[in-house]
């Protein structure tokens, strides 16, 4: 098992917590599924009223799609799949709180988890960073879901950046991505400390607010979702061509701002 799952019932509170630390928690196929299924299984607990979504190990909540992870593509440019599309709450019509609690590393595929979450909380260590662009490659629907949680010029200069500079968490918390920084080590107390409180609440009114939040954004994220599979298409090297800009990929540390 990939992801691990600890529910207290006395508060009401889950805590989901991807599980590869030796892999920064990257997500591979087999976490797809699992994350999926654990999704929809948390919609039919009614002893779940709240859910805190971490990393293990310290070092990186996520560094999103595991690199060794082979995903057999149709050859048309018209049929794009996309495995991380799954794998948030929203995604699988899970509309109970989510809090996530960041220390470490997040950066790439994270943000489709990230995106889908009620709030982020992160401890004093964390960084921010999409590495698409420096690896030929089009950032879209991490693009489409942080645009829409920060400022338009700050996705901006995250996405085209790419691992040249990095966000720190201080940074994070400015600009809105972030909504509170604690000591390093610290967010997953805090995110299930809020979670708590939440969880306190009458459900019903709980989750109908967090629908409507999700409604008020869900036209702009569905019209940017239709262009995405396009744009990369069209924008992406060769996964070839990706791997050896990976391979050879500066060893200069990024800007932390």
């Amino acid at each position: 098992m990939t992801v691990r799952l600890a529910a207290d019932k006395d508060t009401g509170v889950a805590v989901v917590t991807l599980d590869r630390p030796t892999r920064l928690n990257a997500i591979d196929l087999p976490t797809v599924d699992e994350l999926t299924a654990l999704w929809r299984e948390l919609r039919f607990d009614d002893t779940v009223r709240a859910i805190v979504l971490t990393g293990a190990g310290g070092r990186a909540f996520s560094t999103g799609l595991d690199r060794d992870t082979v995903v057999p593509q149709p050859d048309s440019p018209y049929m794009q799949d996309d495995p991380l599309l799954t794998v948030g709450p929203k995604a699988n019509d899970l509309f109970k709180p989510v809090v996530a609690a960041v220390e470490g590393m997040a950066c790439g595929g994270a943000f489709y988890l990230l995106g889908e979450c009620e709030f982020v909380i992160a401890g004093a260590d964390a960084e921010f960073f999409d590495p698409h662009t420096t690896y030929g490659m089009v950032s879209a629907y991490e693009s489409v879901l942080l645009a829409q949680r920060m400022p338009y010029g700050e996705v901006a200069r995250m996405m085209l950046m790419g691992t040249a500079e990095r966000i720190s968490a201080r940074r994070a918390y400015e600009i809105g991505l972030v909504s509170e920084v604690t000591e390093p080590g610290g967010a997953s107390a805090a995110a299930t400390a809020c979670a708590a409180v939440i969880a306190g609440y009458p459900p019903t009114g709980v989750q109908g607010t967090v629908r409507a939040l999700w409604a008020a954004k869900e036209a702009a994220r569905a019209a940017g979702y239709a262009q995405a599979p396009h744009l990369i298409s069209l924008g992406n090297l060769p996964t070839e061509h990706q791997t050896e800009l990976f391979a050879t990929r500066s060893t200069a540390k990024p800007r932390i701002r």
